[in-house]
């Protein structure tokens, strides 16, 4: 075979089943839905679909008017559809690597903006992070998914997950922050002297501190979040 045909591209490129069920990698990144029923899924990531799929952007109370007062306030970073239907559905996220968990009565919280995907059976609630929302461009909020199920994230190049001891808290950049596991309760702390170092004010001296038992996911990349939009 010669090189650069278009068979052999084909042949490299091609979609693949790969038995893995809901969630299944097609590349790291791209995720393959296997749907059979119904999914959520972050507005504007899908890229293509096969079969019979219904896609519908969220209702604005469909979710109690406590969730809509906080997506008001945290513009459309968590914007959902919900597909529905059987067939395949192909999303993706500006090209972010992606990572899948498959929750069995766990929580985790992750950043709204890095949210891809996940069940309807997992409850789900939006927290925004008031103390810093003035310190960093756009606010900084949440999602705090519980229960059983699949859910999708994404990260700039590779995630690092860091383990997190009672009395040896680890400390983040919020912008870098993807994850954590639901039991943390971050708080944000200061350092003025940052600045000296990194001469951007764009928030390098407010920080993420997590203390007690669990994780938290950064990615080598600071996201810069923007303010809400329409």
């Amino acid at each position: 075979m010669t090189k650069y045909e278009i068979s052999q591209f084909i042949a490299e490129t091609k979609q693949q089943d790969k038995g893995q069920g809901l969630f299944e990698l097609e590349t790291p990144r791209i995720l393959e839905i296997n749907l059979e029923d119904n999914i959520w899924a972050k507005m504007g990531t899908m890229i293509s679909y096969r079969g019979n799929i219904k896609f519908e952007r969220e209702g604005i109370l469909e979710h109690g008017l406590g969730k809509l007062f906080k997506k008001a306030l945290s513009g459309e970073g968590t914007a959902l559809m919900k597909a529905s239907g059987k067939g395949k559905l192909y999303v993706a996220d500006q090209g972010k690597k992606i990572s899948i968990l498959h929750l069995k009565e766990e929580s985790i919280s992750i950043n709204g903006n890095d949210l891809l995907a996940f069940e309807t059976s997992i409850n789900w609630d939006i927290k925004l992070m008031r103390k810093v929302a003035g310190l960093l461009s756009g606010g900084l909020f949440n999602v705090k998914l519980e229960g059983s199920g699949m859910v999708a994230f994404t990260s700039h190049y590779e995630p690092l997950t860091l383990l997190v001891e009672p009395g040896n808290p680890v400390y983040t950049d919020p912008n870098a922050t993807v994850a954590w596991s639901g039991n943390l309760q971050p708080e944000f702390v200061t350092d003025v002297s940052l600045k000296t170092f990194f001469g951007r004010g764009s928030g390098e001296s407010v920080q993420m501190k997590f203390d007690g038992n669990g994780f938290v996911v950064v990615q080598p990349f600071e996201e810069v979040y923007l303010a809400a939009q329409s």
